[in-house]
């Protein structure tokens, strides 16, 4: 794993609330262990192009401390996680100010398009990071966080609470223990 980078400028308020629509690239590559599939976007990272960059998101500790990495990377060193055999994606393409702006069929749509990238990649596991928009995307409301039976495509389907700073139902320590849940079954 390379050195971290120097820190990358924050972009203005003016800057993430003109990100409203935009998309962040996937970060993926064939037979990852694991795809992690965000639900979409926000603006911070629609402004910055990364995936979970608003500071106070905790995926990027949660992945290193449960194991994924080993140091903790920062959203604009997210190509470092192609080496230790992680991507990113998300349901939705494009970034708002809340999740709470997508629509079911988005999100259904959402689902088919995982289903598609996961017939093209091959990860091992896709992990989908909110448990609301996974119950809604794949029609399962009663699902709840880890493995699940279904397949998508031929990879096995993990799900994981939200680690948006605005998801108060889960800390830091339940985002390690279930991130770390899914790195020991690899």
């Amino acid at each position: 794993m390379q050195v971290a980078p120097a820190e990358k400028p924050r972009p203005s308020k003016a800057e993430v609330a003109a990100a409203a629509g935009r998309t962040v690239p996937d970060l993926v590559k064939p037979h990852l262990k694991v795809l992690f599939c965000g639900i979409n976007p926000g603006l911070y990272s629609g402004a910055t192009g990364h995936h979970f960059a608003r500071p106070g998101n905790r995926f990027w500790r949660a992945l290193h401390l449960a194991g994924f990495t080993p140091r903790l990377i920062e959203p604009w060193e997210e190509q470092l996680l192609l080496d230790v055999g992680v991507g990113i994606t998300n349901l939705v393409a494009r970034a708002t100010a809340s999740a709470e702006e997508l629509s079911k069929p988005e999100l259904i749509e959402g689902r088919r398009r995982l289903e598609r990238k996961a017939l093209r990649y091959v990860p091992s596991w896709v992990a989908v990071v909110g448990i609301g928009a996974y119950r809604t995307a794949f029609g399962r409301p009663r699902a709840s966080p880890g493995p699940q039976p279904e397949l998508i495509g031929k990879s096995k389907l993990w799900v994981l609470p939200n680690p948006s700073g605005l998801n108060a139902n889960h800390q830091i320590d339940d985002l390690v223990r279930a991130f770390r849940a899914l790195r020991l079954s690899l």
